[in-house]
């Protein structure tokens, strides 16, 4: 995968690039990811990016001209032919405005080829460019950052440790939060019974899309503090059902909206039932 980020501040991302998986990523050539400085694509001796917006109103925009120029100097094929044939690329603006980031969309990115981040500043970008030029905008979260630079680099970490390879066990990426599986080219999340494998314990590791369940590891003891006798039981079952209830419980406390799309069997349903009837009792 080649990535692309177009920013007024390349040097912001010489730590987030230098670590982690996303660095594993680079040197193992699984990604190959480039800094692209917006002001080097300005014509006037003061590197003009921003201007102010018609119509009147607070603060500055950043201008279409060297973001079109940007791109198209990069190779990358207008929005139209991109879509129309279906092309493995991407150009995604950083907005507030946009669509929700969710794992689901950083799947949908890592099937990519080529994906350009484009950094929105000041009060936003061009409408042009969002109209013309990105095909997706995309939002961390319900809230106003100072520009698309952390965004990016969420986003960009997000995708990278999805690629085949990136992740020492690949197996782990499948037991994390909002973990979902991909049929007939629908985000689709797992049955509780397709959870079940001849593998026991480690079939229990799915998320279907909600919470992660805890995790413990040794000492089995410490400082009174004991891990659950279930995970120390060797049953399989126990080890399923037990995870499988703390990230129900986990889920309704914390993030109760995932619950609403969630494939929930009998057992399930009849567990968040209990929960929240002994919720319904303490208030009373």
């Amino acid at each position: 995968m080649k990535a692309h980020i177009v920013t007024i501040f390349p040097d912001f991302f010489r730590g987030p690039l230098e670590y982690g998986i996303t660095r594993r990523a680079q040197e193992m050539g699984l990604a190959e990811i480039q800094v692209h400085d917006l002001r080097e694509f300005t014509h006037d001796r003061h590197r003009t990016v921003d201007d102010r917006p018609f119509g009147g109103g607070e603060g500055m925009v950043l201008k279409p001209e060297p973001l079109f120029e940007c791109l198209e100097s990069l190779g990358i094929e207008p929005r139209e032919r991109r879509l129309a044939e279906r092309m493995r690329q991407s150009v995604v603006l950083l907005s507030a405005q946009g669509q929700r980031f969710t794992q689901a969309v950083a799947t949908e990115l890592a099937l990519l080829d080529r994906i350009v981040f484009v950094c929105g500043r000041y009060e936003g970008v061009d409408e042009r460019v969002a109209e013309f030029l990105a095909d997706r905008e995309l939002s961390i979260g319900d809230y106003v950052l100072s520009g698309g630079e952390i965004a990016a680099a969420v986003i960009v970490e997000a995708v990278m440790r999805l690629l085949p390879g990136a992740v020492g066990n690949e197996a782990s990426t499948q037991q994390e939060s909002f973990t979902i599986e991909k049929s007939n080219n629908e985000a689709k999340l797992n049955s509780d019974a397709k959870l079940k494998s001849p593998r026991g314990a480690d079939s229990t590791c799915g998320s279907n899309g909600l919470l992660d369940y805890p995790h413990y590891t040794r000492p089995a003891e410490f400082r009174g503090m004991v891990v659950p006798e279930a995970l120390m039981s060797g049953n399989h079952e126990e080890i399923r059902r037990w995870r499988r209830q703390r990230s129900l419980e986990k889920t309704l406390r914390n993030r109760p909206d995932l619950l609403e799309g969630a494939a929930l069997s009998e057992e399930d349903n009849k567990f968040l039932a209990g929960i929240r009837n002994a919720r319904t009792n303490v208030h009373n």
